[in-house]
């Protein structure tokens, strides 16, 4: 069998149905990859070797998929039998295990894909970085010394080093789009309600959360929209059905699209970095070289200074919550010993917050959705940005400090302003790897189309993953 490092999943699937590999044969790869590769880059922290190995010897689904290797992100989507801990140090110490798949792993598994291992997470996904005391922290392919990215760094580790194809990721605030942004990969934050997050929750953080995955290529990103998507019955939020398999979106043309261009962060605080300015720039000229139409525009309702306000009594709320969903599953609540002093502080600042309070800030969030979306409707297309305002940052940045625990929040609010107004108003959005720093470090440029849009957004990422190809560009393997 070739070398299958660099080969992404649809290609690797192929090998499997025209009979040049056996699943066997991609799994022990990507076991190997993983052994030699993980010391340095802690992506993955469950290995599932065995029974990975068992799943590619028997008989497998004969789906898209098949034989492929995966990895499951520690956080949201559980896998039955294995041991699942959301990077809580208090959850590893009880040792839980998950009792069910979810919804997004049974179709993985229905697919035909072999879940190889299970990958690192900051605590609860609270930050953009994946630096959990439980664990340690996930290091970047490109440079070791820089994040990966959170919450969703391992996979987006794993993935950019090789060792897998795909990686699972979701994204509550950027966690699909920031570690893709920072490890060069594409991640897309699909449309809210388009991956059920069910049976144990219909909605996550009042819609804010989002299931899929990081990959390396568009067509890996439009095959797992494939697998994962589909409303279940009981879900809230139910986008659009697409016309045809997402996966047929693949190099069809987009049409000449009206995009929006905006390098000027939304919390109107943060100053994007050159290296990110030049990434969105770069972008806007190519496509307009591809016969798009790009103006400096945004909607107006994205630059509300009181959205940090409404949000933050929300995320502390969600973080209790979160804390004692997790007490109750493991037959004890969860104490300041069992969690990290960043996490233990935003959910302490959360049980200050009224129902009232509560209630205002989440209608507040509802209202600046409508708001935003309108510019859609208005006749725009695409909103294009970066993903971040910087290259990815050296690790040691978000650890809480002594006389400041929300360290990490401070830190994070310079990392997301380009994202989390997106998860807010569950439109998809994609993270292209199209630029790289004169030190070699990717940065991502960020995709935004209407809800239930992902069709469009998939058009145009593989319009412009022809046009300026970074399926061999590869970071120093270990």
């Amino acid at each position: 069998m070739a070398d299958t490092t660099w080969l992404d999943a649809t290609e690797q699937a192929r090998l499997v149905r025209d009979g040049e590999a056996a699943p066997a044969q991609l799994v022990d790869a990507a076991i190997e990859r993983i052994e030699k590769g993980n010391d340095e880059l802690n992506a993955v922290i469950i290995p599932l070797f065995d029974k990975a190995r068992a799943a590619a010897a028997g008989p497998l689904p004969r789906g898209p998929l098949t034989g492929v290797p995966w990895v499951l992100k520690d956080l949201v989507a559980r896998s039955e039998g294995d041991p699942h801990y959301a990077g809580i140090a208090g959850v590893k110490r009880a040792g839980w295990v998950g009792e069910r798949d979810t919804a997004l792993v049974q179709r993985m598994r229905a697919s035909g894909a072999v879940l190889v291992g299970k990958t690192n997470t900051p605590e609860l996904g609270l930050f953009p970085t994946t630096e959990p005391q439980a664990w340690g922290p996930s290091r970047n392919p490109w440079d070791t010394t820089r994040s990966t990215g959170g919450s969703s760094g391992g996979s987006a580790a794993a993935v950019a080093s090789g060792m897998v194809p795909i990686g699972h990721a979701n994204d509550g605030g950027g966690s699909i789009r920031i570690p893709a942004s920072e490890c060069g990969l594409v991640g897309l934050k699909p449309s809210r309600g388009r991956v059920p997050l069910q049976p144990d929750m219909v909605e996550s953080w009042g819609g804010l959360v989002a299931e899929l995955a990081v990959t390396r290529s568009v067509r890996d990103t439009a095959l797992m929209l494939d697998v994962l998507g589909g409303a279940l019955p009981g879900d809230i939020h139910t986008p659009p059905a697409p016309a045809r398999p997402f996966v047929q979106e693949v190099g069809a043309d987009p049409g000449r699209l009206r995009i929006g261009l905006l390098t000027d962060a939304t919390d109107g605080t943060t100053s994007t970095q050159p290296d990110a300015v030049a990434a969105a720039e770069g972008a806007a000229r190519l496509l307009e070289s591809l016969g798009h139409t790009v103006a400096s525009a945004a909607p107006p309702a994205l630059m509300n200074p009181n959205l940090v306000n409404d949000f933050l009594p929300c995320y502390g709320v969600w973080a209790a919550a979160d804390l004692d969903e997790w007490g109750a599953r493991i037959g004890h609540p969860l104490t300041e010993d069992d969690t990290e002093p960043g996490t233990w502080a935003i959910a302490e600042m959360g049980r200050t917050v009224t129902g009232v309070q509560y209630a205002g800030g989440l209608r507040a969030l509802q209202n600046y959705s409508a708001a935003v979306q309108a510019w859609w409707a208005e006749g725009w297309d695409i909103l294009l940005t970066p993903t971040i305002p910087e290259p990815p940052p050296t690790l040691g940045q978000f650890t809480a400090q002594p006389d400041n625990p929300l360290q990490g929040v401070f830190r994070s609010s310079a990392i997301v302003p380009y994202t989390i107004p997106f998860n807010i108003t569950g439109q998809p959005a994609v993270s292209l790897p199209l630029h790289w720093t004169a030190a070699g470090l990717p940065i991502g440029v960020q995709f935004v189309a209407a809800y239930g849009r992902e069709d469009l957004l998939i058009r145009l990422a593989s319009q412009l993953e022809q046009a300026q190809p970074w399926a061999d560009r590869h970071p120093p393997l270990p």
